[in-house]
């Protein structure tokens, strides 16, 4: 069963909920492909991001998107009377046109990968290019819609009731929710389904007593900093709680846009010894200040814009931590906390009701072991992500019965060993034949995958780029490198001993460029079956030879004229390679492998490109090679 989720946007620090089910059905046996439109905008990873087996795979830059949606329309499977459609009702703010573009590219990846349905968390964005990608691939999809995506973020009721009727099924996390969402969408009631947040059990093992803290009493609040969170009635609570002479402190855990705002009211009202903004942090981090904290507190309003929190997942880990739970009445939050028995509920925007539900916990230890016992129970009983998302998977099996057994193109599963041609940048002046030789290799029933690590900005695309570009896989944005580099740092410091121990070493500079976009590169040629790397360039040849230590390939290398690499530096990286093609004689003279002499370098090597002698040999050693 090959199922791909869809996002806007992915990594979300906040969003841990949909890892924690995206793990559970791995553990269960779905192989999962993950597509995001953009980007995250953090570097920073929970550690369970570690555990996920999926590909994550990124649209690629804006500039090549533009080439799908031309590539699209050349090919008939463009949309655009769907776009039309959406243009004419909803208006240019939806952006019909770009939900398209970005579609294209997913619905020939998916489709590529042999997926069967693919499932959207949030009715808002994603879901919206959705109805193009399904346009476009005839895939058929499913949503989990949360709260304020469809409350105020989509931003018109038309096109949720559209989404809800495209979808196989909508998923929502509360009861609440599905009342909310089936009087906006009544046509699509039958199919709506509550579906809870689960927890993973793993990150909070019982502990054997829910412990008592000396000293001042710990309140602790987690979230975005947004006013749906209700942070300011937060720190005016703990203003009424620090005239009455009580002792605590007060962290709250998350970075958002009110930040600044929050700061100066926290010194506005004195509190700067009681109260502390921490910024984001792991979630273990997270986790661990759960569990020494006395009292968990969230004081969820609705905000002006109409969001508010449904069903926050933070709630449910502070019970798990067996912490009492000090929030709103608002949504599903009654769902998860019981009045009285596992935390207090007082009327959201009510700034004294919320200081008195504080006072009242932190005057009474007893009370506090009590709910926080009675809350750990309730997670166990009814908030396992085992239990939880059972419904779920119930919905996709139903689905599964008919599904068509979607097969993967050969470029997706093919057993057959596979080159890598591992391209710097692109488009490259110094790359004139890059087209030819990928279409002569293709001739020759070469499977090669070419892999660009940075695009050219500035360097129009002439047609035969154009038709080039649906071939190449671009690596992701500078932050989705950087936060690989910094999650494999034991990797990072074998290649980094590795130069230090080398005599004729490669630039500093050079080396760390192409260290990070050499740890970016080993999951997707892993995923790919790569068993040789084609180095075009000699810095491309700088993280073929990274490859090579951390994969095991083997590593060939085509030289240009005017190498960026010190003359003895190139040479001993050079001997590390099984072979390649170079115009220089007296360089070739230093070699030890199967080196091809271009006479006269690539100019003179596009006046023989018909000559099928060149080709037939160059293909030959791929082959052999790999």
């Amino acid at each position: 069963m090959r199922l791909a989720y869809l996002y806007s946007r992915y990594p979300v620090l906040s969003q841990t909920f949909c890892d924690t089910e995206m793990l559970e059905l791995e553990r269960r046996g779905y192989r999962l492909l993950l597509g995001s439109v953009h980007p995250p905008l953090t570097t920073l990873r929970h550690e369970h991001a570690a555990r996920l087996q999926a590909p994550v795979h990124y649209a690629p830059p804006a500039r090549i998107l533009q080439l799908w949606q031309k590539r699209a329309q050349a090919n008939g499977t463009w949309p655009q009377e769907l776009i039309a459609q959406h243009e004419r009702a909803y208006g240019p703010d939806f952006k019909a046109e770009l939900r398209a573009r970005n579609a294209s590219y997913f619905a020939e990846l998916f489709t590529r990968a042999g997926i069967q349905h693919f499932h959207v968390h949030f009715a808002n964005r994603a879901a919206h290019t959705a109805l193009f990608l399904q346009a476009m691939s005839g895939l058929p999809f499913s949503v989990t819609a949360h709260g304020q995506d469809f409350m105020s973020d989509l931003g018109n009721a038309d096109l949720l009731r559209e989404i809800c009727a495209a979808a196989e099924f909508v998923a929502v996390e509360t009861d609440y929710s599905a009342r909310l969402l089936a009087t906006r969408c009544p046509e699509a009631e039958a199919k709506i389904h509550r579906v809870y947040n689960g927890m993973d059990f793993t990150n909070f093992p019982a502990l054997a007593s829910p412990g008592y803290f000396s000293g001042p009493v710990k309140l602790l609040s987690i979230g975005r900093l947004v006013e749906f969170k209700g942070f300011t009635h937060l720190i005016a609570a703990c203003a009424e709680l620090r005239n009455c002479g009580l002792e605590f402190t007060c962290e709250i855990v998350g970075d958002g846009p009110l930040r600044d705002n929050l700061q100066a009211q926290i010194v506005a009202e004195q509190l700067t010894n009681h109260v502390t903004l921490t910024g984001s942090l792991s979630q273990q981090t997270v986790f661990e200040k759960l569990r020494n904290c006395d009292i968990f507190v969230l004081a969820s309003v609705v905000d002006r814009g109409g969001a508010s929190d449904v069903f926050p997942t933070v709630i449910l880990e502070a019970m798990a931590a067996s912490r009492p739970v000090v929030s709103t009445k608002l949504a599903g939050i009654p769902e998860a906390v019981q009045h009285a028995r596992t935390g207090l509920l007082v009327p959201p925007n009510d700034t004294a009701a919320l200081a008195l539900a504080i006072d009242r916990l932190l005057r009474d230890q007893s009370m506090r072991v009590e709910f926080g016992r009675a809350g750990r129970a309730r997670v166990e009983q009814h908030f396992q992500v085992a239990t939880t998302i059972e419904p779920l998977v119930a919905l996709f099996e139903q689905l599964a019965a008919g599904w068509p057994a979607r097969v993967p193109e050969p470029a997706a599963v093919s057993p057959v060993k596979r080159v890598a041609y591992l391209i710097d940048r692109w488009p490259d002046p110094e790359l004139p034949l890059l087209g030819t030789e990928l279409q002569e290799m293709e001739k020759r029933n070469v499977a090669i995958v070419p892999f660009v690590c940075r695009l050219q900005d500035c360097v129009r695309f002439d047609a035969e780029m154009e038709k080039l570009v649906s071939r190449l896989q671009f690596l992701p944005d500078a932050m989705v490198i950087e936060a690989q580099w910094q999650a494999n740092l034991t990797s990072v410091h074998e290649l980094e001993d590795d130069r230090a121990n080398q005599n004729h070493r490669v630039p500093g500079t050079l080396f760390l460029e192409q260290a990070r976009f050499a740890i970016a590169l080993r999951a997707p040629l892993q995923e790919q079956n790569i068993s040789h790397v084609h180095a075009t360039s000699s810095r491309a040849l700088v993280c073929a030879l990274m490859l090579k230590k951390l994969l095991g390939v083997t590593v060939s290398a085509a030289i240009e004229s005017e190498p960026a690499l010190p003359v003895r530096a190139l040479r001993v990286a050079l001997n590390e390679c099984t072979g390649g093609r170079v115009s220089d004689p007296k360089l070739r003279a230093h070699l030890s492998g199967a080196f091809l002499l271009e006479q006269g370098g690539s100019k003179l090597l596009a006046k023989i490109a018909g000559r099928g002698r060149t080709w037939q040999k160059w293909s030959e050693l791929l082959v052999l090679w790999s």
